[in-house]
C-alpha cells in the first residue's frame, strides 16, 4: 500500500502553497494531488488557484513526488487542449503526472462557462466520449475525430507524453458506465467511499460498500478479459463516516488503513490539513502518519 496526500490550491504559492509540496516530498508521500475546480464547496469565497499551473509549479519544485489532479471533469475541460497542457507538464515533470479524471458534479464548475447544469446521465455521456479522445490525443501525433460533444481536427501533440504509451489514468467511478471506462483505460481507479453514507452511515456501513465497489470493478475488468490487479486502487479519504477519527492519532489510522489494506485499496489519499475547514488536523500528527503509518501496518 502507497500513502499519498491531496493539498488544495488555496495558498498563494510565495506563502506557503510552494512549502507545502516540498515537504509532502521531504515526507515521503508517493502523490501529492489538486482539485481540478474553478471554486468549491466552502472555498468557493476564497483564494483558489488553477489545478495545472499549480502543478507545474510543484513539478519545477521537487524531484522524486508524482503529482496529479483528483479529479479532472468535463465540467469545464475539453480534450484538446487538455491534452496540450498534460504533455507540457508531464514534461516539465520528468513524467511524473497521473491524471485523475472523472464525470464532475453539479457544483460551482458546473455553470461557471454560462451552461446549466447536466443531469447525472448527461455527466456520463460526456465522460464516455471524452477519456476514450483524450486517450487518443495523448497517444497519437495527430488527430481527427468526430463527436457528439468534443470533436479534434488534426490535433497535434507532438512529441507526446514522456511516459509512454502516455501518462497513466486515474479513473474515478462508482457506477456501471465509469467502471467500465476504468476497466478499458485507467491505470489505477479512485473512490471516496459511498456518499449516501457520508452523514448517517458506519464505519462497517462503508468498508462493506467499499468492498463491493472493489468487487465491481473486478467485474467490470473481467469482462472485458482484464486483470483487476493490473489497476491500482486509490481511495480518497475524508468522505467515509471516520473521517473525523482517522486522523486523530497514529492509532487511528493505522486502524483505517489497514481495514481498506484487506477491502483491496492500493493506495489512500490524506487531505492535507487546512485550519477552520472540514480538513483540519494535527499537522504534527499528520506528519507522524506519513513517516510511521504504513510501517505499523506490518
Amino acid at each position: 500500500m502507497r500513502l499519498s496526500t491531496v493539498i488544495l490550491p488555496v495558498n498563494r504559492w510565495s506563502e506557503g502553497g510552494r512549502a507545502q509540496w516540498v515537504r509532502a516530498e521531504e515526507l515521503g508521500f508517493h502523490a501529492a494531488y489538486t482539485y481540478d475546480h474553478l471554486s468549491w464547496r466552502t472555498f468557493r469565497d476564497g483564494p483558489w488557484f488553477g489545478a495545472l499551473p499549480t502543478l507545474t509549479a510543484a513539478a519545477t519544485a521537487t524531484t522524486r513526488l508524482r503529482l496529479g489532479t483528483l479529479v479532472t471533469s468535463p465540467n469545464f475541460r475539453h480534450p484538446v487542449t487538455l491534452a496540450k497542457e498534460l504533455i507540457s507538464l508531464d514534461d516539465v515533470s520528468g513524467g511524473r503526472v497521473t491524471l485523475g479524471v472523472g464525470a464532475g458534479g453539479d457544483g460551482f464548475d458546473a455553470t461557471a462557462l454560462g451552461q446549466e447544469k447536466w443531469t447525472p446521465r448527461e455527466r456520463a455521456d460526456r465522460l464516455a466520449e471524452f477519456v476514450p479522445l483524450l486517450d487518443r490525443l495523448l497517444t497519437e501525433d495527430a488527430v481527427t475525430q468526430e463527436g457528439t460533444f468534443y470533436s479534434a481536427v488534426e490535433a497535434r501533440n507532438i512529441p507526446g507524453c514522456v511516459q509512454r504509451p502516455r501518462l497513466p489514468f486515474a479513473v474515478a467511478a462508482t457506477g456501471p458506465r465509469g467502471l467500465r471506462l476504468a476497466a478499458r483505460y485507467g491505470q489505477a481507479w479512485v473512490t471516496t467511499g459511498d456518499p449516501k453514507l457520508y452523514e448517517t452511515g458506519t464505519p462497517a456501513d462503508s468498508d462493506a460498500a467499499l468492498r463491493g465497489q472493489v468487487a465491481k470493478l473486478g467485474t467490470a475488468c473481467e469482462a472485458i478479459g482484464r486483470d483487476v490487479a493490473e489497476l491500482d486502487k486509490i481511495l480518497l479519504t475524508a468522505f467515509t463516516p471516520d473521517r473525523s477519527t482517522m486522523l486523530a492519532s497514529l492509532d487511528a489510522f493505522v486502524d483505517f488503513a489497514g481495514r481498506q489494506r484487506e477491502a483491496g485499496f492500493t493506495e489512500l489519499v490524506l487531505h492535507w490539513p487546512i485550519a477552520n475547514s472540514d480538513f483540519a488536523a494535527d499537522q504534527s500528527v499528520f506528519e507522524r502518519i506519513a513517516t510511521e503509518g504504513l510501517a505499523q501496518l506490518g
